[in-house]
């Protein structure tokens, strides 16, 4: 495959992007390369479980068991919330600092060790999992304990996390360099993806805590693990792990959308501010995984949900309208603006960078934002906690959100690094819509199962038969039916891109000059303009913005009218009231 690493430098290594207009060095887009294929392996390898768990939870089809159920939503898990997000997102540092910074990456002897101790560490807890048996079990994502695993499974962890370390050096190396050359600030998202690697600082080692303490309980060095110490523990590892999720996706959201989409930044000190908000609060939504705990003081509870947690809140209602803003300012800005929302409807739409990126933005607010925030909330946690719905809010996020800006991302990277036109272009202008479409409906029947009956998560037979009891949940079964068949779609929908994105690789057309990448640009763009050029005579602030504020009215009265229903859902569950 080394005709994928084949272009052409100057005697320094460097190169010039035709479209970012970044110098771009060998030694960086060739290990953001490695570790974006990597990442694709990861995701068609979870993306085959994500099959088989769905046609389980499809009680019509009943594919697996459920000795086999809880091995396939192990590594449908562990592959597609950790091992192709982070891999993914090892390739953002790289994209983030040295390529943005247009410096050479450092120490790429440790980026490769990092690397194969990821792969290492990632290929023990599949084949870990793959050979469970008693009276091992299965982890699912979260290994809680007294519940064992192999002790091979806990060693992979530890062993990817240690990989993850080594391979940010570099990028760590390189700011460190970069803060003793200039003086002026950071380019946003090389600082956006600083605070990404932060948070994962904190994250890997909440996870290397956690993971050395239930394999010295596996390896019986000590005889008893506190199973409620292991569940706050995890968490930090757990959820901080999504959180790094969260920061990488609004850092692209950033870089892709004035890239491809021509958005200004509104405001650069309020956006660094909502970035640094992140790195106080935002692993306080750890809290919600354990609201309903009887270990935690109720204190405990309502400061991190109540208080802490709105610290994060707030901060991504500040990217929420920032981003969309600096869309509609660019774009009126090149004179594409008329009216309320010309802005947007004369948007690249069929450039798939785009709408993947755009239907990031939406889906994950919508749906992931708002159900974050109310499960997060102490008393309505009661209704959502270990339920389906939990599932559908965590689906919201890390595929609707983070998932389909990935893709979108990747698909920059064909271009502007594989230099390759996408194989099939017109089905992967489609491919966005249809995964995004699919992926959401399937992911709101999660939610509705989970609010409106209470059908519980990581079970793989609820609606036919609850053995020992007489409880039916029958009820739900034609929402089930929606979920199966969304299901099932969206599988097809990511294998469409899998596929685009290898043929793309494979067979796709090289591209030869800046001209073949025209589509990347904005209108009235030019190629090779910096990504943090900034028009000092023409502000952003003297074009309107009144679309996005709309917009945002819409989205508050979205959360108000979901808010309010599910206080009444949870009155109506233990018929409070006359």
């Amino acid at each position: 495959m080394t005709w994928l690493f084949d272009n052409e430098y100057d005697d320094e290594g460097f190169r010039r992007c035709g479209v970012t207009g970044l110098d771009v060095h060998r030694s960086v887009e060739n290990h953001a390369k490695l570790f974006g294929l990597t990442a694709v392996v990861a995701l068609l390898f979870g993306g085959i479980f994500a099959f088989t768990v769905a046609m389980t939870r499809w009680e019509v089809i009943g594919l697996l068991p459920a000795e086999d159920f809880y091995i396939h939503l192990s590594l449908h898990a562990w592959n597609l919330l950790i091992f192709w997000m982070i891999f993914t997102e090892i390739a953002i540092l790289y994209v983030g600092g040295p390529m943005v910074l247009g410096r050479k990456l450092p120490f790429t002897s440790l980026a490769k060790i990092g690397w194969g101790t990821m792969v290492a560490g990632a290929v023990a807890v599949n084949y870990s999992i793959i050979t469970t048996s008693a009276p091992d079990e299965a982890p699912l994502l979260t290994s809680y304990a007294p519940l064992p695993s192999s002790p091979l499974f806990y060693a992979g962890v530890i062993v990817f996390l240690l990989g993850t370390t080594i391979a940010a050096l570099p990028f760590f190396v390189t700011l460190w360099r970069e803060r003793k050359r200039r003086t002026g600030s950071l380019p946003l998202v090389t600082f956006g993806a600083f605070v990404t690697s932060i948070i994962a600082v904190e994250a890997i080692l909440g996870g290397l805590v956690t993971f050395s303490y239930a394999l010295a309980w596996r390896l019986e060095l000590i005889a008893t693990i506190d199973a409620a110490l292991y569940r706050q523990l995890y968490w930090i590892v757990g959820h901080g792990s999504q959180q790094i999720n969260l920061v990488a996706m609004i850092t692209v959201w950033y870089f892709l959308t004035h890239v491809v989409g021509g958005a200004e930044i509104v405001s650069e000190k309020v956006s660094r501010t909502a970035f640094i908000l992140y790195l106080f609060f935002i692993n306080m939504g750890a809290a919600h995984h354990l609201l309903s705990d009887p270990a935690v003081t109720t204190g405990w509870r309502i400061f991190n949900t109540s208080y802490a947690f709105y610290g994060a809140t707030f901060a991504s209602l500040i990217h929420a309208f920032a981003i969309p803003a600096g869309i509609e300012a660019g774009r009126r800005k090149r004179g594409k603006g008329g009216g309320l929302f010309g802005w947007l409807t004369s948007a690249p739409w069929k450039n798939p960078v785009f709408s993947s990126v755009v239907f990031s933005i939406i889906l994950f607010g919508f749906l992931g934002g708002i159900t974050g925030v109310l499960m997060g909330q102490l008393q309505l946690n009661m209704a959502w906690h270990n339920t389906l719905a939990t599932v559908g809010h965590f689906h919201a996020t890390v595929v609707l959100g983070t998932t389909v800006a990935f893709m979108g991302l990747l698909y920059f990277l064909i271009r502007t690094m594989f230099m390759r036109r996408l194989a099939f272009p017109r089905l992967a202008a489609a491919q966005p819509y249809f995964y995004a479409g699919t992926m959401s409906i399937a992911t709101l029947m999660l939610m509705y199962v989970g609010i409106l009956y209470g059908v519980p998560r990581r079970t793989s037979e609820v609606v036919e038969n609850i053995p020992g009891t007489e409880f039916s949940l029958a009820a739900a079964a034609p929402l089930f039916s929606v979920f199966g068949i969304f299901a099932l779609l969206a599988v097809l929908g990511g294998v469409l891109f899998l596929v685009i994105a290898l043929a793309s690789l494979i067979v796709g057309e090289r591209i030869e000059s800046p001209e073949d990448n025209a589509d990347l640009l904005p209108d009235g763009g030019a190629h090779g303009t910096a990504i943090d050029a900034v028009d000092e005579d023409d502000p952003v602030h003297a074009y309107e913005m009144r679309g996005t504020f709309v917009l945002c009215l819409v989205f508050m009265a979205t959360f108000v009218v979901a808010y309010v229903l599910n206080w009444y859902l949870l009155s109506q569950l233990w018929s409070i009231g006359a």
